[in-house]
């Protein structure tokens, strides 16, 4: 599988090559360090109570009581703003017909009161969410795309059997105005199901590793790139889509702590109906975390197991613990990264 090359710009850079494990990049750098914070529980406690999605700690062994909650979400300009995209622990975009995108939102440290717009099912989500099992929540679907899921591992939840969990806005036209309580869609998912972690995060005093970048952007066709701003103050990626930021309809910034650019093949072609992303196998990976990028790979050996990163040496690339997303990105597409403005 081949991938354009990432070129940061700015001449800061003369490459974007991954500084590996054993410390290649020397730069040093005090503000892109996620901020600790005082606390008298001694470290063995907070590493046993850690939550799966985030790494971040759980004192109350919340997320250990919860299932993941997937809920699928319209991504058009109708769409937003959002509810609850802040709120998940991991997002994952995905190219859908026409090129436009959809969401796929894992709850499970946080349940806002509100999630939406839900959309319906798609080929690719089964993929998404076979690792986790839970809830995948949506609003329906072609029955292609049905039969897909229903061979997932999960506890369907759609508009027709969800009861009060979902309702209608009709401050916004439909279809664009279906929302989720995800408090009550736990309530629906039987059985609890504690997800397992999706990737690895690395110690909080651990040093920041790759290329230093201040500026991306996953350029998805018609019209949905997306961007992201390197915020040192809050250690995350300002998002922005449609060229403006990306606010939640209560008036958030998205601004997750890791973006994980995966280059992945989709069958039966790009934006064509029907059409999945295959993520089982490898292909390249740009992963975004402390202000930096690394590049390496993705590995998946089946569809039950999580995704591995490494580098190109072989080193596990690990995350700073906080909110993911993942980008779902065509083979072929690029990502432009530019290096911090001095």
């Amino acid at each position: 599988m081949r991938r354009l090359p990432l070129v940061l710009f700015a001449g800061v850079l003369a490459s974007v090559g991954v500084a590996t494990a054993s410390g290649a990049d020397s730069t040093t750098t005090t503000t892109t360090q996620q901020a600790t914070t005082s606390t008298t529980v001694t470290v063995r406690h907070v590493h046993r109570r850690i939550a799966a999605l985030t790494g971040l700690p759980d004192p109350t062994a919340v997320t250990k009581r919860r299932s993941a909650l997937t809920i699928k979400l319209d991504n058009t300009p109708a769409a937003h703003p959002q509810w609850g995209t802040n709120d998940a622990d991991v997002v994952y975009e995905e190219i859908v017909e026409g090129g436009i995108t959809r969401l796929a939102a894992i709850f499970n440290s946080q349940l806002p009161p509100r999630v939406g717009p839900v959309r319906s099912v798609r080929r690719t989500d089964r993929q998404i969410v076979f690792p986790l099992g839970g809830i995948f929540a949506f609003s329906g679907g072609a029955l292609y795309a049905v039969k897909s899921i229903e061979t997932a591992p999960v506890k369907l939840i759609d508009q027709s059997n969800a009861g009060p969990a979902m309702f209608r806005d009709f401050s916004r036209p439909p279809p664009h105005n279906l929302i989720a309580n995800p408090t009550l869609l736990m309530k629906e998912g039987g059985k609890v199901h504690s997800p397992p972690a999706l990737f690895s995060y690395v110690a909080r005093s651990s040093p920041a590793k790759g290329a230093p970048v201040g500026f991306f952007s996953v350029n998805f066709a018609a019209g949905y790139a997306t961007s992201y701003q390197w915020t040192a103050k809050t250690s995350s990626w300002d998002r922005s889509i449609f060229s403006k930021p990306d606010l939640t309809a209560t008036g958030q910034r998205v601004s997750p702590t890791n973006v994980v650019v995966m280059f992945v093949d989709y069958v039966g072609g790009v934006g064509v109906e029907g059409s999945y992303a295959q993520m089982v196998g490898h292909g390249p990976v740009d992963v975004f975390t402390d202000g930096r990028v690394q590049r390496g790979s993705w590995f998946r050996a089946r569809i039950g197991l999580r995704t591995a990163y490494r580098t190109d040496a072989g080193k596990v690339i690990a995350l700073r613990a906080g909110a993911t997303w993942v980008e779902l990105l065509a083979t072929g597409e690029t990502v432009s990264a530019y290096a911090p403005k001095k």
